[in-house]
């Protein structure tokens, strides 16, 4: 029985990036919400599905190491894998393609590619956004804002992913007044119905995400009712219809190259997707790194730590916009990503890593900086009112 890899250096099997835990720490990055294809299968070790691959990672402190499996390709899936075989191609551009031999590397694992294969270590890069220095970002944020700094001294190496926009939509149509763990469950049945099996380790069954033809069926609906999706089965398979039917194949995919508010507006048209679930695939598959996901814990971030007065219900439009406008004028440019840390700093499961956080030497500063931004909304305020009552005299 195939295995899930445990981590050696002598393995030939398992290869290796440079990469520091303070650019990149697999347990925030991959368990904080952003993805839902990723499981601790031990310790330290994390097995997924990203590019239509099974991987599992791991990391030590100056390096990431990655174990591909492979799978066979049988007639039924042949033309799905070469689909996905090209759109990994578009994406990464230029691509030389090779032939590489295969071999079992040990005994009871799956085979693995036997030399070292650049297009997987490209595919790595491009899904964690390696060429983002983290650590310069950190640095910025800590200078503008005394919380992030608070908060960052623990939570280092928390990573914006860049995801399949296909799988980050759908994943995130499945998030509606829902938490993490099941909306993990959700996307693995919907996996594991529509998609293509790719691997199986420890009696653990991996499969591809389901490409967009396969979520039109009428009967999708009714099928994802049965397996617990409630009213989101509907939305579902709406939205992948409405894309078949009225844009072009690489239609979520173009939305990269127009402006940030025309890509989320475009996103809104279809059922199920509101401002959170647009900003959600804007900022994680669509390279909107403004783009700022406000939902309840983004809001309670703003109230209790940034004394953000903005009103007693976070679902209506115009707190939903103050909210993310407050963060982005703070934090700038890739606010985004910043967003992600105080995001993944709030979540129940890492709070045994925010006790660990030291007390401020001095909170008179954050204290200070915080009656500052009120002081300075205050007097915002009163200059839109002036100039209203200007206007109508």
């Amino acid at each position: 029985m195939s295995q899930h890899a445990l981590f050696s250096e002598s393995c030939k099997a398992w290869r290796s990036l440079p990469c520091q835990q303070s650019e990149l720490r697999l347990d925030l990055t991959l368990g904080c919400g952003q993805t839902f294809r990723w499981r601790e299968t031990a310790d330290g070790h994390w097995t997924g599905v990203m590019r239509g691959k099974v991987w599992t990672l791991t990391q030590t402190e100056d390096t990431l190491w990655y174990y591909v499996y492979s799978h066979q390709i049988n007639p039924e899936t042949e033309n799905k894998q070469k689909w996905k075989e090209e759109e990994e191609e578009q994406l990464l551009g230029k691509m030389s393609k090779r032939k590489t031999d295969m071999k079992q590397e040990e005994a009871g694992l799956c085979t693995v590619m036997s030399e070292p294969d650049n297009k997987d270590e490209e595919l790595l890069m491009d899904y964690f956004q390696l060429g983002v220095k983290l650590g310069d970002l950190y640095r910025h944020w800590s200078t503008l804002d005394p919380h992030f700094k608070h908060t960052a001294s623990i939570f280092t190496g928390v990573r914006l992913l860049h995801q399949d926009p296909v799988e980050c939509l759908f994943s995130f149509i499945c998030s509606s007044n829902n938490h993490i763990s099941r909306i993990q469950g959700m996307v693995d049945r919907l996996c594991q119905t529509l998609g293509t099996l790719l691997c199986k380790l420890d009696d653990v069954a991996y499969h591809d995400f389901p490409h967009l033809q396969a979520l039109t069926d009428p009967s999708v609906e009714m099928n994802l009712r049965d397996l617990g999706f409630g009213y989101r089965a509907r939305f579902l398979q709406q939205s992948a219809q409405v894309i078949v039917s009225s844009h072009d194949p690489d239609w979520l995919q173009s939305l990269c190259s127009i402006p940030y508010l025309q890509a989320r507006d475009a996103l809104r048209a279809l059922p199920g997707v509101g401002l959170k679930v647009a900003d959600c695939v804007c900022l994680m598959s669509l390279n909107k790194f403004e783009a700022l996901p406000v939902d309840t814990h983004v809001w309670q971030i703003a109230k209790r730590d940034y004394n953000y007065a903005a009103g007693s219900n976070q679902k209506t439009d115009r707190v939903y916009k103050e909210i993310g406008d407050f963060f982005r004028k703070l934090w700038g440019p890739y606010a985004g990503w910043a967003q992600s840390v105080l995001f993944c700093a709030d979540l129940k499961r890492f709070q045994k890593l925010k006790e660990e956080i030291p007390a401020l030497k001095d909170k008179t500063e954050l204290k200070k900086k915080m009656k500052e931004r009120t002081h300075d909304r205050c007097d915002e305020k009163q200059k839109r009112k002036k100039g209203k009552k200007q206007k109508r005299s």
